[in-house]
């Protein structure tokens, strides 16, 4: 459970996100929240987990997919995060660093899974979350799903970070503790997966 009892709400009972209401903010509200939720301000830490609870839900779903043990790293990330609150500071984006700290939760997730089971990819929830795009197709969706199921962990931990989050090549290097030169490598790799899986899986459905 979250301090101060803060509700975590990730998820609705039909899987949708709940819609939180738009706040702005910059990336030195950020810092400033921060410093008020160390001086034990209950609100502040309760608008850093809703600002950023849906950036953290795209990134464990679209690693885990899973909902039960998705929704178990998304609150850990923001519980980790509470415990060591004052360690941060403001070398990267809040965002970016929470991002980091569910992808190595997530990666520790899936090691305790059994490596030879690929995992229930719920993309088209992740899709759907990373990307307004409401024209995109449910079958078209389903491909997606069925080839991003089959990429490594490696691979799928690039693809999330970099294409589904949208965050920089220098970002995605930072996250997972790779040199720039793995992080295009594996993106590369995966695309070239990707691709040969969305072919053979459209072929396959073009001839039903």
């Amino acid at each position: 459970m979250l301090p101060y009892g803060i509700k975590y709400y990730f998820w609705l009972s039909n899987q949708k996100t709940v819609l939180l209401e738009k706040v702005p903010k910059t990336y030195t509200d950020d810092l400033l929240l921060v410093q008020q939720a160390l001086s034990g301000n209950k609100n502040a830490f309760e608008r850093i987990v809703q600002q950023h609870q849906k950036n953290v839900a795209r990134t464990v779903m679209g690693m885990l997919g899973n909902t039960a043990d998705a929704e178990d790293v998304g609150q850990e990330t923001f519980i980790r995060f509470y415990h060591a609150m004052n360690q941060y500071k403001g070398e990267a984006a809040l965002g970016t660093y929470l991002t980091r700290v569910a992808i190595n939760l997530s990666l520790n997730a899936l090691k305790k899974r059994n490596k030879h089971r690929w995992l229930d990819f719920d993309i088209k929830t992740a899709w759907q979350m990373a990307s307004d795009d409401q024209s995109t197709r449910k079958d078209e969706k389903e491909v997606i799903e069925t080839a991003l199921k089959q990429l490594e962990p490696e691979f799928r931990s690039v693809v999330v970070i970099r294409l589904i989050q949208g965050y920089s090549t220098k970002e995605t290097a930072e996250m997972l503790g790779i040199p720039i030169g793995t992080v295009l490598s594996r993106l590369s790799r995966a695309q070239q997966k990707l691709k040969e899986m969305f072919n053979l899986t459209t072929h396959t459905h073009g001839q039903h």
